[in-house]
């Protein structure tokens, strides 16, 4: 009895604090269907008659659409390419392990650490002086190559715990060294693959400072057009604030519950397997 009591009180516990975190979530869900006068109202207003008002006027403009294609194709582009380069070169430094790895791991996570406004001036300047300002092509890689470094450093550490007589036994079978890379080991870090595209997926959907120095209008997402549309009548929209975030929120949460069971195992950054 005391046992079941000790476990209600623990899920009552997560239940308390996950509601806690869940709450600004909550409150942009309620004031996306709120009306002007419900959302500024003092003392809030929990209990109100729900409006599709703030979705028709944020579908009526003419950059919403747009943006949001962008930072789809874009993100899923940009962590494509990382993935693919991450997964090679995480097999080249698990497998063959260069001088250095080490060193050159740290290396690698350390670039992933350099604060954004730190690095901003120099990629503007550069991007500027190549004509790559407003490009998608520019932006694409530009995400890609930021993603990079962590996808490296997650996917070397699904490598190391798959066994190098995978290898072995796939060449002496007479596989050559793709068809073992491709068909005998990826499946094997799929887990990772997908931690990896989704941490890198989160990074990129959310970033804003790079968008908006180095991107233009034909590469605007939706944080730049979030922050540059909120303002309107010398005020917060909120109404526009609200119903963009649920619809910026709603890609990311699908693809995190299709694929959670994916990432639980990606976040333990790695698995043990026996030997064969």
């Amino acid at each position: 009895m005391k046992k079941q009591w000790r476990q209600l009180f623990y899920h009552l516990l997560l239940w308390s604090v996950s509601i806690v975190f869940f709450l600004p979530v909550i409150w942009i869900l309620m004031a996306a269907f709120k009306t002007k006068n419900d959302l500024l109202s003092i003392p809030p207003k929990w209990l109100f008659t729900p409006t599709l008002e703030n979705f028709s006027l944020l579908f009526s403009r003419n950059d919403v659409l747009p943006a949001l294609f962008n930072s789809i194709v874009i993100s899923c582009l940009a962590v494509v390419v990382a993935i693919i380069v991450s997964f090679l070169a995480a097999y080249s430094f698990s497998r063959y392990q260069p001088k250095g790895t080490n060193f050159l791991m740290f290396i690698l996570l350390s670039i992933r650490m350099v604060p954004a406004a730190a690095s901003v001036v120099p990629i503007f300047l550069m991007y500027t002086a190549f004509g790559w300002k407003d490009n998608f092509l520019g932006i694409v890689l530009f995400y890609a190559m930021f993603s990079i470094p962590f996808s490296v450093w997650i996917l070397k550490g699904f490598l190391d715990g798959v066994s190098p007589r995978y290898d072995e036994t796939g060449i002496v079978n007479g596989g050559s060294r793709l068809h073992v890379i491709f068909r005998v080991i990826l499946p094997q870090v799929r887990p990772g693959l997908i931690a990896a595209f989704i941490f890198n997926m989160i990074f990129v959907w959310n970033e804003f400072l790079f968008n908006f120095i180095i991107g233009g209008k034909s590469t605007t997402m939706i944080p730049v057009v979030m922050v540059t549309g909120a303002t309107n009548e010398g005020g917060v929209d909120w109404g526009f604030v609200s119903s963009l975030a649920i619809l910026y929120l709603l890609p990311p949460i699908l693809i995190i519950y299709y694929f959670q069971k994916h990432l639980l195992v990606g976040m333990t950054f790695g698995t043990v397997r026996g030997e064969i």
